[in-house]
C-alpha cells in the first residue's frame, strides 16, 4: 500500500523556521515529480512547491518564493520543505503529493498520491 506521511509541523512565531518531511512507503517515487500543497482555514488548497525527480528543477508558488525551499532524497524516498521567514498567513495544513509523472506542475489533478497533512501554525 502506497503511503505518504508528513511530519515536522507545529507552532512557530512569525519570522521563524520549520522543516517539513514527507516519507514515502509502498513504492519509490524516484522518477516522479513531488510537491507540497497547503490548505488554510476557509480557503481552497493551494500549490506551494514542486521538485522534479533529480531535484535539479523546482517550482514555487508566488507567495512562498524566496522563503521556502523544496528538496528530496531519493535514497531515503523522502521529500522536504524548508520554510523560513514564516508569516501568519502561512498557517495551514501542509500536504505532500506525488505526481503521476515527471512534469513540473502545480495542478492538483496531476498528483496521484497524497499524504494526510501536517498542521503549521504561525503566531504573530
Amino acid at each position: 500500500q502506497v503511503r505518504l506521511a508528513e511530519s515536522g509541523g507545529g507552532t512557530v512565531q512569525a519570522g521563524g523556521s520549520l522543516r517539513l518531511s514527507c516519507a514515502a512507503s509502498g513504492r519509490t517515487f524516484s522518477s516522479n515529480t513531488l510537491g507540497w500543497f497547503r490548505r488554510a482555514p476557509g480557503k481552497e488548497r493551494e500549490f506551494v512547491a514542486a521538485v522534479t525527480w533529480s531535484g535539479s528543477n523546482t517550482y514555487y508558488g508566488d507567495s512562498v518564493k524566496g522563503r521556502f525551499t523544496i528538496s528530496r532524497d531519493n535514497a531515503k524516498n523522502t521529500l522536504y520543505l524548508q520554510m523560513n521567514s514564516l508569516k501568519p498567513e502561512d498557517t495551514a495544513v501542509y500536504y505532500c503529493a506525488a505526481n503521476n509523472g515527471y512534469q513540473l506542475t502545480s495542478k492538483e489533478y496531476d498528483y496521484m498520491y497524497w499524504g494526510q497533512g501536517t498542521q503549521v501554525t504561525v503566531s504573530s
